[in-house]
């Protein structure tokens, strides 16, 4: 991670099953979530606070105004024992129907110690992560130390530490999580109450139960969509009528078949649309970070790769978050009008060239995706029709 975080608090990972009781699980290790930005795109993370901040178990790439971070709020005709009783935010995706569930390891501030009540802190903190996903700038810092937990909290716990206790300051990344109690700005892992590092009542917990250049293309296109009022107008009007998302389109359990039955031609075929760093990254030895990635270095190492290799080179990249992040933000750009400049970039052959029949103006929303994806169809249709009429006349 080269740029420090912007924000980071007391947050663990949750279980989400929608066929058990309750449908959402925290998991009890203590962790941290934490948000970074770079090359323009904001870095959703989560990780093992054992772990080093640059190891995060969960990277999301975000798109902004993709992504929502609310306070989860589960149906409320649910029976008791499948209500949740902690503090819970979701992350969800509009391009996507992917979820992701945290719950606050910090003490419940209620005077009470109520452990479903979301004090002021605890609503800013879910609010200045929603507003950095949507691509504000927010001086974390500044506004929580503006924020009196008088409204409902204990009063002893009123203080400038307890109010910052699980916010970090920016710049520490790389530091271990040792930090000094007497920084209020850091928040001390080591003064967290032990039941809250077990996953107690004190943060967030159910009721008891049972234990590639395509995508570079698209990013660019999407920093260059910034501000663009008709075209966030137009995304609004057409959302309401989705048809699918390549995540859900493309999941790990569709795609990883395909790997494993692929042979050497079909996997190599696949291997020169992977970023070069990511071939010469999958050999051993430490001198390759200093390997110049040019096209006769990955051809020398694409020939000391065995099949398998070249094969779980593939499977990492398919199970990678940017994996899935890459085709959110494609879905993201193809329904907000992106049709047309994306189906030209990718030499993607559309019909009318991915625009409406009247007013030259680009289809959006599920009309889009649905485009895409007969573009892309009609392409590997018409290329094995060359093939074959090329095998009948060799």
């Amino acid at each position: 991670m080269a740029n420090p975080p912007i924000m980071t608090f007391k947050a663990g990972a949750c279980d989400f099953d929608p066929s058990v009781s309750p449908k959402v699980l925290p998991k009890p290790t203590p962790g941290y979530l934490y948000l970074f930005e770079e090359d323009e795109l904001m870095h959703f993370c989560w990780r093992p606070r054992s772990a080093s901040m640059n190891q995060p178990e969960l990277e999301l790439i975000m798109v902004p105004a993709d992504g929502r971070f609310t306070p989860y709020q589960p149906n409320q005709k649910d029976s008791a024992s499948s209500r949740i009783n902690g503090r819970i935010f979701v992350l969800k995706f509009q391009s996507s129907t992917q979820r992701h569930f945290f719950w606050l390891q910090s003490r419940s501030q209620h005077v009470h110690g109520d452990p479903t009540w979301f004090s002021p802190r605890d609503l800013a903190l879910g609010q200045f992560v929603d507003r950095l996903l949507q691509g504000d700038e927010v001086n974390v810092q500044q506004e929580m130390a503006n924020i009196s937990n008088h409204q409902g909290g204990n009063p002893d716990d009123d203080d400038l530490t307890s109010r910052m206790e699980d916010v970090r300051s920016q710049g520490q990344a790389g530091t271990p999580d040792n930090n000094s109690a007497g920084n209020p700005g850091v928040g001390d892992p080591g003064d967290e109450n032990k039941d809250s590092r077990e996953g107690g009542t004190d943060g967030g917990r159910a009721a008891a139960m049972p234990s590639s250049d395509a995508a570079a293309a698209v990013q660019s296109f999407l920093r260059s969509m910034q501000g663009n009022h008709a075209l966030g107008e137009q995304h609004a009007q057409t959302q309401s009528f989705p048809f699918t998302t390549l995540p859900d389109l493309l999941p790990p359990s569709t795609t990883i078949p395909i790997i494993d039955s692929a042979n050497e031609a079909f996997t190599n075929s696949l291997l020169n649309y992977v970023p070069p760093a990511c071939i010469l990254l999958s050999q051993k030895g430490d001198s390759t970070g200093s390997i110049d990635p040019n096209p006769e270095t990955v051809k020398v190492a694409m020939k000391t790769l065995s099949l398998d290799q070249k094969k779980d080179i593939l499977r990492k990249l398919l199970h990678s978050p940017q994996f899935s992040q890459s085709l959110s933000s494609l879905t993201v750009a193809l329904s907000d009008g992106g049709l047309p400049s994306i189906g030209d970039a990718l030499g993607i052959p559309l019909e009318n060239s991915g625009f409406m029949r009247s007013g030259g103006v680009p289809i959006g929303g599920g009309d889009a995706v649905r485009a895409f994806l007969d573009g892309v169809r009609g392409a590997v249709e018409k290329e094995t029709e060359a093939e074959t009429v090329d095998m009948d006349t060799s």
